[in-house]
Formats: structure tokens, sequence, C-alpha cells
């Protein structure tokens, strides 16, 4: 899995450009600075926002491509990103570590994918907020009519409004939609796809 994404990361260019999710970027500032931690942040526009919006962000990716990536990306901004290359499954930080969650476009594979996020639970602060978007289930007909705009293969990899209300029960829920979008992220999130859309404060 990390060399297909070592092999995009290794394009000229940025695979999702260098400008944040749009709906990343219209909730961080909603909330107090704080530490944050960024699972699959892949070239790090995500995470270098948030720095720049006067997070403690640390960043982590299966790609070592990506790190080389966003790391450049962090200098040319003036801020610092604390990067790790794993496995989220290898991932260790005590419980409670941080104030909020970026998931943006964090796709795990069917079998992993309800365990990540309970994993990814145990290390944020009660009160701490989880700002969530990926492709749902709807996204596949959007995907066939055009490739361009992304996503996995595998439904069972996408993602549903129940989904996220199951492996998040212990939240209060600030958004939770499932919305038709137009994307315009690099050369590999091009077009209308459906996403889930989810903001939320634990309890």
């Amino acid at each position: 899995m990390n060399q297909k994404w070592d092999d995009r990361y290794k394009e000229q260019g940025f695979a999702y450009g260098k400008d944040p999710n749009v709906f990343f970027k219209e909730w961080l500032p909603k909330f107090n600075p704080g530490s944050i931690v960024m699972p699959a942040d892949g070239e790090g526009r995500n995470g270098v926002f948030a720095a720049q919006s006067g997070w403690k962000v640390t960043s982590f990716d299966l790609s070592i491509e990506g790190k080389s990536k966003a790391l450049h990306l962090a200098k040319e901004s003036n801020v610092t990103l604390d990067y790790i290359v794993g496995n989220l499954n290898e991932l260790q930080f005590e419980k409670e570590t941080f104030d909020a969650i970026g998931m943006i476009y964090a796709h795990f594979l069917a079998e992993h994918k309800s365990s990540f996020h309970k994993k990814l639970d145990t290390f944020l602060k009660p009160g701490g907020i989880i700002i969530f978007e990926a492709f749902s289930k709807s996204h596949l007909p959007y995907k066939k009519a055009n490739p361009k705009v992304g996503g996995p293969r595998d439904i069972n990899e996408l993602y549903s409004k129940e989904e996220i209300t199951e492996d998040f029960k212990n939240y209060e829920v600030l958004h939770l939609e499932e919305e038709e979008i137009l994307l315009n992220e690099g050369k590999y999130h091009i077009g209308k796809g459906a996403v889930i859309r989810f903001v939320g404060r634990k309890q």
C-alpha cells in the first residue's frame, strides 16, 4: 500500500494541491488552537494549514515521500510539523494526548476502519474535536463517470453516516451530512463526488 502512495507523491507537484481541504479550512478556525493529530496527512496541506492557524501538529502517513513533500511545504510556509511515517496500528501515543483530530480522506481497509477509529478516539481528550471528510458509499457512480474525482474502488472502504455514528457514538454531533460536492484538489480530486462530513466533540 505504501508503494502506491510513494509513487504518487514522487510525482512532480502536489497530488492534492497545497491548499487545505475546504471543509477543514471552514471548521478548524471555530476552535481554540491546541494539539492536533492528522492521520493520512499525505503531502501535508492540511497539517500545514493547522500549523499556520496556531495548532501544534502531529501528522502521520504511510509514505516517506509524502513526509518529504510535507516538510518542504511546512518550511515554505514557515511552520513546523511533527511528521511520523508508519502504519496506524504501530502508532503509540498516551491516552487523551490531543485536542483535535483532522481526518481528511483517511480511507482505510474495510477490516480496519472501525478499529482504527476507536484507536484514534483513545488519543483524543474529553471535549476534543474531530473534523472528518471522506467519500461516502454513494460515491462509486461519480468515480465511474469521472475517474479523476478519485476515491477507493471498494464500497467497503467508503463511509456512511451510520458507520460514523456507530464508531464515534460518544461524541456530540456538531455536523453530520452526506453531501454532493465539487472537488478541486490537485489532480487526483477533480469533479463531483459524494462525501460524508462530520464534526464531533468527544464527551
